[in-house]
């Protein structure tokens, strides 16, 4: 009948609703009734598929092994100017200038030599080199030949000798002295540039650390130091023999170093190679194992408790319990199409099971929960299609928003590989639970159902003995056997009312959360969650450093935390290089290098050119002096020798070009150093454009900075976006417009919450922290819609009648769900590693916040605001009016019967 005054639009939005919502109950009801009528067919083709590709995921099982693929992002500047430097300058022979902290390209062995608090390690210069002798005698046997390291280093030019640290050439001249019973004084080292003895001027600031200078000294010379780091560069040539007897060396090497570090107690000795990142970065997931396995068992238990009565007949324990098991079976077939289309194993991928889980229980406590409202007098099979079109419509609605945002998280769009092979994981996990939920759980109900119906015990499966024949029985036995007739009163037509947590929420909670003296205190608990939220999401802070993604207690923590204590006065060595031809005699382009390099510490052949030009009182202001003084003189003394590798020559005829040159730039830094270098390489990158000299900057270690915090941020705005514009595309097809409206509001005071939260908490923005905010949106709408779709259906009087109604029916479910999604997260405390600490944080305050408003703030402020229930009461009143006017007329026209009566 049409409302007066309603606009004709608003009539056919209201019967679209209903055609659609009438729609999808249609469908679910009929799926309901396929699959009570073939269980056994819907029980095990999902058996089958498990069996099919979970063997498969043992066979094709293979770990990732190129960490910058997965962690840096994929498109990004750095790469670019890699690719030019060096094309440039090969980065095979440039690396060891190219100095960086843990991101050094090719193979590599580095050690960090630190002596006790308040001793100089340059006074142990023999034993320091004793070590040095035995990394250069290490042998490594491949088919038979022995490989020392000088048959795999890097070779230089000029000599082609190996490629060494100057700071050996250091310690050879203090342990000279020491042994011409010189004082150390007499040789004089320099921090961070040192003269050597061969008369090059040499940076060493990232190979001694500790220092402390002589006070007062102009020249910086070092009083004493705390460590010694040294590296070893092996060559790479791009084939798989040079690459396996590099990977071999690494391994003797960090062997080496052990066996050094029993022997040396006055030393000690941190080790790193190129394969410890990833080492350290896949030993998480094997010191995760046992955790998930003690998460599986605690999920499983508090499902199957949460799902128990006292009532031997209705009580479901196995069904809490298989539950969890279709969840778990659908995430091993999901694995195994990961693995049989080629994917690779990473320790970010430890999330997926217990994200799957979080969306997966939920629909199987609300399948339960659907079934505890149905009518007991009907037939199993028509209850489980009525617990279906009650339930599947929610749950396919969310099922389709996980896959919504998951799948948007997968796009092109994100530039950060790990979150994108999580999405795409995600995305199928989704799927196969949402197929697995309906099929084979739901014939698990379905025989559960026929049990039922045949007064069948819920744990034992035997017939349930008739009421007088208990009572001729001990307690215990009737405590075991009892079905519920005792506590069944006539007034009483639905006997689930006696779970645990029902009973709980309807005698104490709803009253309590609902009661007038307590909305205050809950109105003040919001305002403080939101200002910390506030708080927090204006302290964010991007969480590009790798070591966060590693094992804590992994060799490649421990040296990162030496260097971060006793290397962090210098930036990495950046690579300034000139791409096209530059008029260098030029005094203002002379004027524009010093101040492009001013405020760093500059390695530049550059630099030492006029230095010596103008000890010499050579005069070169014009292209062919310079070039001529500066090929026949400069270049060939011994000490400027090393500089040939930084200028590229090019002649065309009798004329000599410099097409092309490299400086090193080094800047100061503090303990903070990953912050500090990301501002300095967002400060030089715009001084290439605007300055007349034309150049690039580079690092290896820029590959995984450059742009990471807009990176991984990109993935949550685009599922967040994706949400929104879901919900706003569905606000006039839903239920309820301002469901929708309640729901936007729920999610985005969620989201918030865990993100300020999880700041304040000292989780930073990586890639695990990212992904955990794109299942909080999920999370928040799987709980909070039904919730908040019943209570804006709901025809009660007033809107605490309403509130109670809603949280009668789902609240049951939602916190059988969280309960158990957050014991099962228990576990990831006790795994040493920060990947799971964030894991853990981050899914705890999603289950916290999520639980806080369900039960807490939404209860109250539904109360407070629209939509009105008025509407409701005046409908009521006038179907009772009418209903009152019938009755009378009725004994009008029939006075005998109300004398009869």
């Amino acid at each position: 009948m049409r409302r007066p005054g309603a606009p004709a639009s608003w009539i056919w939005w209201r019967m679209l609703q209903q055609v659609l919502r009438r729609g999808l109950q249609s469908f679910c009801h009929r799926l309901g009734l396929c699959v009570s009528r073939h269980p056994v067919f819907f029980l095990t083709v999902p058996a089958v598929l498990t069996i099919t590709f979970g063997l498969s995921a043992l066979n094709r099982f293979q770990p990732e092994g190129d960490l910058e693929r997965l962690v840096a992002p994929s498109h990004s500047l750095a790469k670019i100017e890699r690719s030019l430097a060096s094309s440039l300058f090969p980065l095979d022979q440039s690396k060891s200038q190219l100095y960086s902290d843990l991101h050094t390209p090719g193979r590599y062995g580095r050690v960090i030599l630190l002596s006790p608090p308040g001793d100089n390690i340059l006074l142990q210069a023999e034993g320091i080199l004793q070590t040095h002798r035995a990394v250069l005698e290490m042998k490594v046997n491949h088919k038979g030949y022995n490989y020392t390291f000088s048959h795999l280093c890097v070779l230089r030019n000029q000599d082609k000798k190996c490629v060494l640290d100057d700071i050996i050439s250091v310690l050879e001249d203090l342990r000279q002295a020491a042994v011409s019973n010189k004082t150390t004084a007499r040789v004089q080292v320099r921090y961070p540039n040192t003269k050597l003895k061969d008369g090059r001027n040499s940076f060493i600031g990232h190979q001694l650390g500790g220092v402390v200078e002589v006070p007062n000294s102009k020249d910086q010379r070092v009083k004493s130091a705390r460590a010694i780091q040294i590296t070893y560069y092996l060559q790479t040539y791009g084939s798989a023999t040079q690459d396996l007897i590099g990977e071999k060396w690494e391994n003797e090497f960090c062997k080496l170093m052990r066996k050094l570090q029993e022997e040396h107690q006055d030393l000690q000795l941190y080790s790193l190679a190129s394969f410890s990142l990833w080492r350290d970065f896949h030993k998480i997931s094997i010191l995760a194992r046992s955790k998930v396995l003690v998460s599986l068992v605690l999920i499983l238990t508090t499902a199957t408790l949460s799902s128990s009565m006292k009532d031997c007949l209705r009580s479901k324990p196995f069904l809490g319990l298989l539950g969890v098991l279709t969840v778990c079976i659908s995430i091993i077939t999901a694995a195994g199409i990961f693995f049989i289309t080629d994917g690779k194993y990473n320790s970010t991928l430890l999330g997926i099971p217990f994200f799957a889980m979080g969306h997966g229980t939920k629909g199987v406590f609300e399948l339960l929960s659907g079934w505890r409202r149905t009518k007991e007098n009907l037939p199993f099979k028509d209850r489980i299609a009525d617990a279906y079109s009650d339930v599947m419509v929610t749950y396919t609605m969310t099922s389709s928003l996980y896959f919504i945002t998951f799948g948007m998280g997968a796009s092109p769009f994100t530039n950060i590989e790990a979150v994108k092979v999580f999405c795409q994981n995600m995305c199928v996990s989704i799927l196969l639970n949402y197929f697995y939920i309906f099929s084979f759980f739901g014939s698990c109900l379905v025989f559960a159902g026929q049990l039922e119906q045949n007064r069948y015990h819920s744990i034992f499966c035997c017939k349930i003995p008739s009421a007088e024949y208990l009572d001729r029985k001990p307690v215990w036995f009737q405590t075991v056997m009892s079905d519920g007739h005792q506590q069944t009163s006539h007034h009483e037509t639905n006997p689930y009312q006696h779970h645990f947590i029902q009973h709980f929420l309807r005698e104490h909670y709803n009253e309590w959360i609902t009661n007038i003296y307590v909305k205050p205190f809950v109105v003040i608990l919001y305002l403080i969650y939101a200002s910390f939220s506030f708080m927090g999401c204006l302290q964010i802070s991007d969480g590009a450093n790798i070591i966060n993604l590693l094992a804590s207690d992994s060799p490649s923590v421990s040296y990162a935390m030496v260097q971060q204590k006793y290397f962090s006065n210098y930036s990495p060595v950046i690579g300034f290089y000139v791409y096209e031809p530059l008029e260098y005699w030029n005094s203002s382009v002379q004027e524009d290098l010093r101040r492009l390099c001013s405020g760093f510490t500059a390695v530049s052949w550059v630099e030492q050119y006029y230095q010596f030009l103008k000890a010499s009182n050579i005069s070169a202001n014009n292209k062919s002096d310079f070039i001529s003084v500066l090929q026949s003189s400069f270049l060939k003394k011994p000490e400027f020798q090393h500089f040939r590798n930084d200028i590229i020559f090019s002649k065309a005829g009798d004329e000599n070009n410099i097409i092309a040159s490299r400086l090193y730039l080094v800047a100061r830094t503090s303990r903070d150093k990953q912050k500090e270098v990301i501002e300095v390489l967002e400060k030089l990158r715009p001084l290439s454009l605007s300055k007349s000299i034309r150049f690039i900057v580079f690092n290896p270690s820029f590959v995984f900075m450059d742009h990471y915090s807009l990176s991984v941020t990109v993935p949550v705005l685009i599922a967040g976006f994706g949400v929104l514009l879901v919900l706003i595309l569905t606000f006039f097809l839903v239920i309820h417009p301002l469901g929708n409206f309640w729901l936007i509001l729920s999610v985005t005071s969620i989201e918030l919450g865990v993100l300020g939260l999880m700041t304040l908490w000292n989780v930073d923005m990586d890639c695990i922290s990212i992904l955990c905010l794109i299942y909080t949106l999920n999370f928040a709408i799987d709980h909070c819609a039904p919730l908040l779709y019943t209570f804006v259906l709901a025809t009660e009087h007033t809107r605490t009648q309403c509130i109670k109604s809603s949280l009668q029916e789902h609240g049951t479910a939602i916190l059988q769900n969280v309960t158990s999604f957050l014991i099962g997260l228990v576990p990831l405390l006790f795994v040493p590693s920060n990947l799971t600490f964030t894991l853990f944080k981050c899914l705890l305050l999603t289950g916290g916040c999520t639980l806080l408003h369900c039960f807490v703030i939404l209860p109250v402020f539904l109360t407070f605001f629209p939509p009105s229930k008025k509407h409701h009461k005046k409908k009521k009143r006038a179907k009772r009016k009418e209903r009152e006017e019938i009755e009378c007329i009725e004994i009008q026209e029939n006075p005998d019967h109300v004398t009869t009566v």
